[in-house]
Order: C-alpha cells, then structure tokens, then sequence
C-alpha cells in the first residue's frame, strides 16, 4: 500500500512523469480544458473574473466530477477540491510542474483527503494505478503533438470472462495480438482503417497505445480492467490537428457499429439467442 498517512489524518497517494517541453508548455497541457482533454478526459475550466473557479471533467455519460479551484499559482501549481466517491470525505488533487535539466518538466499529482480510518485508502491506492496509462499518453502528446487542436472519444463494453480473456478478444478483433512496442500495426479487414506505431504494450495491466497515421494523426489507447466483479475492455481515440473534429464525426458511427456488434450490451447478446 502507498498510500501515505500523516499524524493530522490526511492520507495521501502521489504520482509524477517527465515530460518534454517548458513549463508554460507543460502547464497548458494540465491546467487547462483544451489541453487535459488532449490526453485525459473531455475537461472544462469555469472562469470568474479571469481566474478558474472550477474544473468538470467527464468519464462518460452522466459520469461529471466537478471541482473547485482552491489554489492557482501558474505555471507552477494548482489545486481543486471535490465531493469524495461513494461518502469519503472531500479529496483535494494538487498538480504541480517543475522544469529540470534537458528540456523537460516533472508532472506531479496528489490526491488527499483527511480520515480517521483506512476505509477510503484502496480507493486511493486504484487511484494512483489509473495515473500512469494517462501519463503516458501525455507524454505523446507533448513529443509529437504539442499544443494542437484534439477531439477524443471512447468506447467502453462489458465482457464475460476474465480480465485476460476481455484483453485477447479485443486485441484479437483488432488484430493486435501479439503486437509489440516499436512494431508498425494495420488494422485487418472488418475493422474501420486504422494503422500506427505501437508506443507502448503491456499485459500487467492491461494496456496499450498506437500512436495514429490513420484516419488521422492520434493515439489510440486499448484495455482491459476488472471493476465490481465485471471485465470490460475500453478503446479510447485522441486525434489531433485542424481535421480533428472532422474525423471524429466522419469515425464514430462506424466504431459504434463495430463495438456494438463486437461487444453486445448483455440484453443485446440475450435477446440474440
């Protein structure tokens, strides 16, 4: 366990990365809408007289976390506080950047929260888990795409079985099995075009990222997670550039298409038999 108690009760986990670029580069990438939704989630800062009050950001339908700015310090440090998941106390997130030698900044990330008793620390702890799948896309983001429009958008399906299981019918529709960091992928027939260079690939967790030429410049980000008992496998798309929007609604119908018939909705696959 990581997560880190102090004697006022507030229990804390941390996560950092190194990433290219200078600290206004760096900063825009994470304390501002348009750039955390480069390599996050879709982002929204609220502004009252020039200066954030609040962050919203969106893991899916219905699924808004929203935050109020408790600290702003550019571009070194910012700070929101939120409502806690499931009745833990509020959580506060701290980012901060720092510059180092060589052109480039540390990123770190702090989530706290003050409690009296280690109910809320697994929570914490899958917190930090999520964090390095995230960095690693910003750290494409910032190499190959710094400060470019983006539009991303994801696909998330349960699947019976086990979390290997999920990854190995995912990767075997995408005709990625097998594929390896470093390697050129193309997507087979029967699947909407889609091809790149596999930027990292992973089975502990399971993860992956294809930097995109096709149908645009992007990442794509594929795995497979267990959350309640229920796998599922997720396939997110993050495209960059001017043609950005373009692609994302020239994509999304036929990705809907494929995933639905893929990975049915439980009632779906019932009501099929």
């Amino acid at each position: 366990m990581s997560v880190i108690i102090e004697a006022s009760g507030r229990r804390s986990v941390e996560a950092e990365v190194e990433v290219p670029g200078t600290p206004e580069e760096v900063w825009n990438a994470i304390a501002s809408g348009p750039g955390i939704s480069s390599w996050f989630v879709p982002t929204q800062f609220e502004e009252r007289d020039g200066k954030p009050v609040s962050v919203t950001s969106t893991f899916g339908p219905g699924m808004e976390v929203r935050s109020a700015v408790m600290a702003w310090e550019p571009p070194r440090r910012y700070v929101s506080q939120g409502e806690g998941w499931g009745g833990a106390p509020p959580i506060a997130l701290e980012w901060s950047v720092e510059a180092r030698a060589g052109g480039v900044c540390r990123v770190r990330v702090v989530h706290s929260l003050f409690a009296s008793t280690d109910e809320w620390d697994d929570q914490l702890e899958s917190t930090k888990v999520a964090w390095p799948g995230f960095f690693r896309t910003l750290q494409i983001y910032l190499t190959h795409f710094r400060g470019q429009r983006s539009v991303n958008q994801q696909f998330v399906a349960p699947v019976a079985g086990t979390e290997a299981e999920a990854w190995e019918k995912l990767t075997t529709a995408l005709g990625q099995k097998g594929l390896s960091a470093g390697h050129r992928w193309t997507a087979p027939a029967g699947v909407p075009a889609l091809s790149g260079l596999a930027e990292y690939v992973s089975e502990s967790p399971y993860d992956a990222l294809v930097r995109l030429d096709k149908p645009g410049p992007g990442v794509a980000a594929l795995g497979a997670f267990e959350i309640g008992g229920q796998s599922m496998v997720t396939l997110g798309f993050y495209f960059y550039g001017d043609q950005a929007a373009e692609t994302v609604a020239r994509e999304t119908p036929m990705w809907q298409s494929w995933f639905q018939e893929r990975f049915p909705k439980p009632s779906e696959t019932r009501q099929s038999e």
